[in-house]
């Protein structure tokens, strides 16, 4: 019988590993041979070197393509070994580098038009992943894509391609305690200052339409995201998918990996800070701000943010639009099928 953490990892986020696309094979075995949290990061990096192998080997052999869903394969399977394992930071660091590496490898082998972006922030350097639609001929709206505590640039692919297939560039931002950029720049509750840089560099791209940018961000970046639309004023329409209106007021009833990481995140000595500077993550008197369309998603059966949490968003937002599903988990990742079009679809119709 595996551990609580084990229990709770796999309790929590399966679908999610599915839909942001680790293998179901991949998934079953690395999942059946760990019964113990200490082994989670070591076991997954072990799926991910296998799949960097058969990237080698395919790359060797001059089959680009299949080489590149072999480092996405990896890349993706090696987040999700550190996403939440605060045991031994060194070791996850480690697997964070890799894992951005691997992601590079697939962009070059996947989507000629994927750019890296290194954006000079206050604090530091932040990090995002750039992809247009292939064949664009005229400026394009853009989508900004926010992570949330445990995801990172890396996870989105997929989610990326919804956006792409409906003639839409997308800008995966690994923001504050986000990703590569979180190794040296802590959360902070104002977000905001996290995409104005990146929108400023940005501004000179002509195959981009600066006028149409949409923002979207799941789970904690459902948070982050209505911040951005409220002080962001280059900001068209938002999206935020199981965002928790103050990240604080369910703390004690996150899962204790979740809270550990936040505690790392941020910066924090111990939980009791952890909560303190969770509450500052709070939308109370943000959401009326809003004055751009604001669609907000979430599922009946979340168990890390309460739906209520993201019906405060809603009903505090001027014109916003709230959607929940009764069968819907975090994220609403147990019925990507439905959500992820329908979001794609939504952003699309708002930016023209």
């Amino acid at each position: 019988m595996p551990d609580a953490e084990v229990q709770a990892a796999l309790g929590h986020w399966a679908p999610r590993f599915i839909q942001n696309g680790v293998d179901y094979n991949d998934f079953a075995r690395t999942t059946g041979r760990i019964e113990a949290w200490p082994q989670w990061l070591p076991e997954w990096n072990r799926a991910a070197d296998a799949q960097a192998e058969l990237a080698r080997e395919a790359d060797e052999a001059g089959h680009r393509h299949t080489a590149g869903h072999a480092w996405r394969r990896a890349a993706v399977d090696r987040h999700f070994g550190k996403f939440v394992w605060m045991l031994d930071l060194a070791l996850a660091e480690e697997a964070t580098h890799r894992a951005v590496r691997e992601m590079r490898l697939a962009h070059s082998r996947l989507d000629p038009t994927a750019e890296r972006l290194e954006v000079s922030i206050e604090g530091g350097t932040e990090y995002a992943n750039l992809r247009r639609p292939v064949g664009a001929d005229q400026p394009r709206p853009y989508v900004v894509l926010i992570p949330g505590l445990d995801s990172t640039k890396e996870e989105f692919f997929n989610l990326e391609q919804a956006f792409l297939d409906r003639g839409m560039a997308t800008v995966a931002l690994d923001g504050p305690g986000q990703g590569e950029t979180g190794l040296s720049i802590p959360i902070r509750p104002d977000y905001e200052v996290a995409v104005a840089p990146l929108l400023d560099l940005l501004a000179g791209r002509p195959y981009l339409d600066h006028d149409r940018i949409g923002i979207f961000g799941v789970s904690l970046g459902g948070y982050y995201a209505p911040r951005v639309a409220a002080f962001e004023p280059r900001a068209r329409a938002v999206a935020g998918i199981s965002g928790p209106f103050c990240f604080g007021d369910m703390w004690d009833s996150l899962p204790p990996m979740t809270r550990q990481t936040f505690v790392v995140k941020s910066g924090a000595r111990d939980d009791a800070e952890g909560k303190k500077l969770a509450s500052q993550l709070d939308l109370a008197g943000v959401c009326g701000k809003i004055a751009i369309p604001a669609l907000y998603v979430t599922g009946q059966r979340d168990r890390l943010i309460p739906w209520q949490q993201t019906a405060r968003q809603a009903a505090e937002t001027p014109n916003g639009t709230f959607l929940n599903h009764p069968e819907g988990n975090h994220g609403v990742s147990n019925l990507t099928y439905q959500f992820r079009p329908l979001i794609a679809d939504w952003m699309a119709d708002q930016l023209g």
